[in-house]
């Protein structure tokens, strides 16, 4: 069973914030590669252009920051494809309104289940959802 890290664990590697010295402990301490899927990678550029957009990072910096993403990524991560079978079954997720899922968490939960990995997260909700489902979870507290 694979690590399978969502955007909200990778951005904490890649800017100082709260949670980092939590995530930076658990990727050193874990064994094996981390997985990160194209999604997730696209989750984590759209983040740094948000952050962009909004004044919190100027442009160069954003993208000093997905190349040293980039790096990391083709260095120490392996990936998942995103299959079409992972967005019905996150559509399915979504309509759980029990779970209170976000698309994009969703598809992370499904991707998961799918490929039998273990999610690693920040999102406390995803968090909880993923247990509902079954979906063995890890929550960097």
């Amino acid at each position: 069973m694979g690590l399978y890290f969502d955007a909200s664990v990778i951005l904490p590697m890649l800017i100082e914030e709260t949670n980092s010295g939590a995530v930076d402990a658990f990727v050193m301490a874990a064994t094996g590669d981390p997985i990160v899927s194209e999604f997730a990678a696209a989750e984590v550029a759209s983040a740094f252009s948000r952050l962009m957009r909004t004044g919190v990072m100027g442009r160069d910096e954003a993208m000093e920051r997905l190349a040293d993403f980039d790096v990391w990524r083709a260095a120490a991560t392996d990936d998942v494809d995103i299959l079409a079978s992972d967005i019905r079954l996150a559509g399915i997720y979504v309509r759980r309104f029990d779970l209170m899922l976000r698309t994009p968490d969703a598809v992370h939960a499904a991707v998961c289940r799918r490929a039998g990995h273990e999610l690693v997260t920040l999102d406390k909700r995803l968090a909880i959802a993923a247990s509902e489902l079954g979906i063995p979870v890890h929550q960097i507290a």
